[in-house]
């Protein structure tokens, strides 16, 4: 058979269909990078310069590689039919996406490269995983997401708690969901780890309370409510290795619940208004679902309970053994894990675990335990584009839906 008859079935011509799908690619890709940069800009605060200089290029930087990608992998297509005289059952996916990706993502900037491999590497493993459940290789263990989800996060907060554990973004982000109070203090004993709290002189003790006691007139109902509140936090069991100073151990795990439930719960409610404003005018009555959606709350649940979890498990750790240790960070993440049952995905866990894979090769590189490889990262997301390009060739019901669905749209349905 010829390319026309079982690749590129909508035109005969080998050239004019490497050229649709780099239309249909370049076309899909920009409506993606735009909205995608303009968002991470305003996210990280980004400057008038970066707008003026450096926005439109990075823009047309990406949108050039996902381009190439699917172009690419129609002109090796075409290639290998001829230079092999037919086709074969592996050349149709794998044979033909590899160098098309090797030589796609070298168009792309260096800074993307690593989380491109990472994304891909991760899909890949799900979908050997799928594959080997599929050919009866392996048995899939019951909530099983959930249970890697819970190791991932024990040696996560481990590293987080660890000295120079964690650095960049993983820190960052863990210390925005944790809290500050949970940095690592690297504490030995009680007595040397365990500082106690700032003390106040009894002279500053009553002119607080003076100064905060609500009279019944002058004071609104706003500072009075403020009051009372600032009052229940501060009153209560504290252990002192225990660095929530303004609160009691019982009230810092409930702030934790409600913050981190709020994020949650904003954030899905964020992801669902393109859909909400494109039925604003043809049905309205979806507007409220919006709102009161069972994904919302799913979201605001699992890391509501993930914090709070965590912040239990580390204040009754702390209580018990009378010291403040990383080693605690291992069990609280652990059964903070058990969160990920509110909101059970498989995606989440084989990225984060893929993450931690990374994080932990690195360390090895560090400490010269394992080798470099200086191309590693084009090389690795070549072969993960690859298997999954011989999914979605060969047995697509082994590939994550999603990434079929972005197939089909990069490749106007072409795919």
């Amino acid at each position: 058979h010829n390319c026309y008859e079982i690749g590129h079935t909508w035109n005969p011509s080998c050239v004019q269909s490497a050229l649709d799908v780099s239309r249909s690619a370049l076309e899909v890709s920009f409506k993606i990078y735009v909205p995608l940069y303009l968002i991470a800009a305003v996210l990280r605060r980004r400057k008038k310069d970066y707008y003026l200089k450096r926005l439109i290029p990075e823009i047309l930087w990406s949108t050039s590689f996902l381009t190439a990608n699917g172009g690419l992998y129609i002109v090796f297509f075409c290639i290998l039919r001829k230079l092999l005289g037919g086709f074969y059952s592996w050349s149709l996916g794998f044979g033909s996406a590899l160098p098309a990706s090797y030589l796609a993502i070298l168009v792309e900037r260096k800074s993307r490269r690593g989380l491109l491999t990472i994304y891909m590497a991760n899909l890949a493993t799900e979908t050997l995983f799928r594959m080997a459940v599929t050919r009866g290789f392996v048995r899939p263990v019951k909530h099983g997401e959930v249970l890697l989800f819970c190791i991932t996060a024990s040696l996560y907060m481990f590293f987080f708690r660890s000295k120079d554990g964690l650095k960049g973004f993983a820190f960052s982000a863990l210390k925005f969901i944790i809290g500050k109070e949970e940095i690592p203090s690297h504490a030995v004993t009680a007595e040397r780890g365990c500082p106690r709290p700032p003390e106040r002189t009894a002279g500053a003790g009553e002119a607080e309370g003076a100064a905060g006691r609500p009279e019944v007139s002058g004071r609104t109902l706003q500072a009075y409510t403020k009051h009372l509140l600032e009052s229940i936090c501060k009153k209560g069991p504290r252990h002192r290795c225990c660095k929530h100073y303004q609160d009691n151990c019982i009230s810092y795990c409930i702030k934790g619940f409600v913050r981190m439930f709020s994020v949650g719960y904003l954030i899905q409610c964020c992801l669902k208004v393109p859909s909400a404003f494109r039925q604003m005018f043809s049905k309205p009555s979806r507007i409220p679902s919006l709102f009161y959606n069972k994904e919302n709350f799913q979201l605001g649940a699992f890391l509501g309970s993930f914090v709070s979890i965590y912040k239990v498990t580390s204040c009754l750790l702390r209580w018990m053994r009378n010291i403040d240790d990383e080693l605690h960070a291992l069990i609280a993440g652990f059964l903070a894990g058990t969160s990920m049952f509110f909101y059970r995905s498989t995606t989440i866990s084989m990225y984060l675990f893929t993450k931690l894979m990374e994080t932990m090769y690195f360390k090895g590189i560090e400490a010269g335990r394992f080798p470099y490889f200086p191309h590693a990262d084009t090389v690795l997301y070549a072969i993960s584009t690859a298997i999954c390009f011989q999914a979605a060739v060969m047995e697509v019901q082994n590939l994550r839906p999603t990434y079929w669905k972005f197939l089909l749209r990069l490749t106007q349905g072409r795919y």
